[in-house]
């Protein structure tokens, strides 16, 4: 399972800042829609040219011009952008059909879709990379809120996924017993004291859960 850092500043400095306190022990690097919104797609060029070899991933939340986002995005240096599950069926095929243009990937977003598990399956069979299960800011808020939601969800898709909301080191076993491809993780990282050694933990437990090589 690979982890990614979602990383919800609103500054490229800032940005940039964080990524090279978590890079080293991350896959994924993840511009928040509201970075993007804030400081452009240079956002995504100037993480691209200071990480290389990171995945780095344009949460667009595209839901309209999916081609055209896309290709902004991906030409920005972009490895992966998302587009809403909820999005019609032509703007997940545009988007992807750019980032085949580009050698690239999609992920459907599935915030706030009232059947992630069906959506999840039809979204795969359009050509998207992974998709992510996630609940947001807004609704992890709500009292009783819980991440075995999410986790249950992934599992009975099917499809590869990801797990994004609450995922923190008391949780991140259990996003990986669900089967997800990637744990996404935010606040637990940019919000702790020490971003990298929080990252690093992560990271170390995600390791700790992988079956011994046979």
């Amino acid at each position: 399972m690979k982890l990614q850092v979602a990383i919800d500043l609103l500054t490229t400095a800032d940005a940039l800042a964080l990524s090279h306190q978590v890079a080293p022990h991350v896959d994924i690097i993840e511009l928040g829609t509201p970075l993007i919104k804030n400081a452009g797609l240079s956002a995504i060029s100037a993480v691209k040219a200071a990480h290389p070899d990171k995945q780095v991933f344009a949460d667009l939340k595209t839901a309209d011009a999916g081609e055209l986002e896309a290709d902004l995005a991906f030409a920005a240096g972009a490895d992966l952008v998302t587009v809403l599950g909820s999005a019609a069926d032509a703007t997940i095929a545009g988007a992807v059909k750019a980032a085949r243009a580009h050698g690239k990937g999609v992920v459907a977003d599935l915030i706030n879709h009232p059947d992630r598990v069906h959506r999840a399956r039809e979204l795969a069979e359009l050509g998207v990379e992974f998709v992510e299960v996630h609940a947001g800011l807004d609704e992890q808020a709500q009292p009783g809120y819980s991440i075995e939601v999410l986790l249950r969800d992934g599992r009975e898709s099917g499809v590869p996924f990801s797990i994004a909301g609450g995922v923190k080191l008391s949780t991140i076993a259990q996003v990986q017993a669900s089967g997800a491809s990637v744990a996404v993780a935010g606040a637990a990282i940019y919000g702790a004291p020490d971003p990298a050694a929080a990252a690093r933990e992560l990271k170390e437990a995600i390791r700790a859960a992988e079956p011994a090589a046979v």
